[in-house]
């Protein structure tokens, strides 16, 4: 029987003696994604009741590995952020034996890159020698060192767009012309990549508050689903539930989805991405504190894209990524060279920021033509594409937004002040990531911390908090070495 149309029987909001008597502590986890069902698994292994109610005809929410042709690409995440033991999603990916290919050691420049293995042009469709790649790589790493000490020296947070301007003001030595500048607007394009967000939002104060694990970067080879698809076995989700209200009460929650049909439990996990939270599309009964609106209205949420191009044939050099610089970040190009990573004759072209904005009002089409143009600047003999993909995470419905990140002007706290729970209602979710926000093991952590922060305020309520009894199984701190390739 089709998961999505079975019903949860509804379970009325027993009294306190009842719950007791009755030992099944029940939980509706809102959203499928990796925070969700996160949450989901910790809770279902510690003999919770629990359902997960997922708005979408697909669980993995801004995990989304498609297989249209033929093989899998990531249209939303796609990398692990520091390939290490102590990443929490390790243990996981090396027991299913996936292999990543590292695009990056740490510590580097592009974040996600090293700049071992590139080809930047120009809009002429001439190479840029790699000698001045280098340097204008370190020229801006010397710009953003720079940008610390204005930091240090101002009171009042200010965006990085005008901060690197007055590096710049200070520092003539470090202002580029001509073809540099136009390689140093690049490096600048990669780090709104990054954040999903134009230069002039991105908080100086903050940019840099995001921990980094060690290890580099590694992109998931065979796509994220496996991973997700193991966290579900077994879980209890109900596709195409949409949810519209949620209820606090004194000795549960009652949910409502599009359709009418409600549910109840003792408490609700909030695992929905923060462009839907911002939306308002979910009700509150009662409303939610003041100071937790407002940490959802102030923090930002980014737009990055991917428009997927797949040719017949391999015609651009043997490289992890193409790019065009320009005189402004706008007109940069960044495409992902997924046949020296997989094998598969394929470019991922990724938009972010007002770029991204306005490439999502054009059709699917019109977003392919339009990345096959700047393909074309950089190789005019290039081929037409034999099929695409193109993602809209920005107005679809189910997202508004790729991720988060800091804004001029608000405080690196708004992350923990969204994770804080309400009653018995807790949140989950990048946006809930103090330390990880923008990434798939950020989410996946905080659907742990909130199934614990979930268990034993349920089970206290309960009375049956036993401490020692650990929400994870022992089989899961087992480290497997995770497959790493570089070619």
């Amino acid at each position: 029987m089709d998961r999505s149309n079975r019903q949860l029987q509804k379970v009325p909001c027993f009294s306190a003696a009842e719950r007791k008597l009755a030992r099944t502590p029940s939980v509706i986890v809102i959203g499928s994604g990796f925070a969700g069902i996160a949450a989901a698994r910790a809770l279902h292994d510690a003999s919770f009741k629990v359902v997960v109610l997922e708005s979408r005809d697909r669980i993995g929410g801004r995990v989304h590995t498609d297989y249209s042709f033929g093989f899998p690409v990531d249209l939303g995440a796609s990398w692990l952020h520091g390939v290490c033991k102590e990443n929490p999603l390790a243990p996981v990916i090396g027991r299913l034996g996936l292999p990543l290919y590292r695009t990056s050691g740490d510590n580097s420049v592009l974040y996600d890159h090293d700049l071992e293995s590139y080809a930047l042009y120009d809009t002429e469709g001439n190479q840029v020698p790699q000698e001045l790649v280098t340097k204008v790589g370190e020229t801006f790493e010397n710009v953003l060192k720079e940008t610390d000490q204005i930091r240090q020296e101002y009171g009042e947070d200010m965006s990085m767009k005008q901060a690197i301007s007055m590096v710049f003001d200070r520092r003539p030595d470090l202002r580029l012309e001509g073809l540099a500048n136009k390689v140093m607007q690049w490096y600048l394009c990669r780090m709104e990549g990054w954040f999903a967000a134009d230069s002039e939002t991105i908080s100086l104060k903050c940019w840099d508050e995001e921990e980094l694990l060690p290890g580099g970067h590694g992109l998931m080879v065979r796509g994220y689903l496996p991973v997700i698809n193991t966290l579900a076995k077994g879980l209890d989700i109900r596709l195409s539930h949409r949810v519209t209200k949620v209820v606090r009460r004194n000795h549960g929650v009652k949910v409502t989805v599009e359709d009418g049909r409600t549910f109840v439990a003792d408490a609700a996990v909030i695992a929905v991405p923060l462009g839907v939270l911002k939306s308002n599309s979910i009700k509150f009964e009662p409303r939610l504190p003041e100071w937790k609106e407002s940490a959802i209205n102030e923090l930002g949420v980014g737009i990055e894209n991917k428009i997927v191009l797949h040719f017949e044939d391999v015609f651009w050099p043997n490289v992890e990524f193409l790019g065009v610089v320009s005189e402004t970040t706008y007109g940069c190009s960044y495409f992902l060279n997924l046949h020296k990573a997989t094998g598969h004759s394929v470019l991922v072209y990724m938009p972010a920021g007002q770029l991204a904005r306005d490439i999502e009002k054009m059709s699917d089409e019109t977003a392919a033509n339009f990345a096959f143009t700047q393909l074309q600047k950089i190789l005019p003999n290039a081929s037409q594409p034999i099929q695409y993909l193109v993602s809209h995470w920005g107005t679809d419905v189910n997202s508004l937004g790729s991720y988060s990140y800091d804004k001029v002007g608000k405080p690196h706290e708004l992350y923990e002040r969204i994770r804080i729970p309400v009653d018995n209602i807790f949140f989950a979710g990048e946006a809930t990531s103090m330390d990880y926000p923008g990434s798939v093991h950020g989410a996946y952590s905080t659907g742990l911390m909130a199934a614990e922060d979930c268990r034993m305020r349920v089970l206290e309520r309960y009375g049956g908090l036993d401490l020692f009894s650990p929400l994870m199984g022992e089989d899961s701190l087992i480290s497997v070495p995770l497959l790493i390739s570089r070619m």
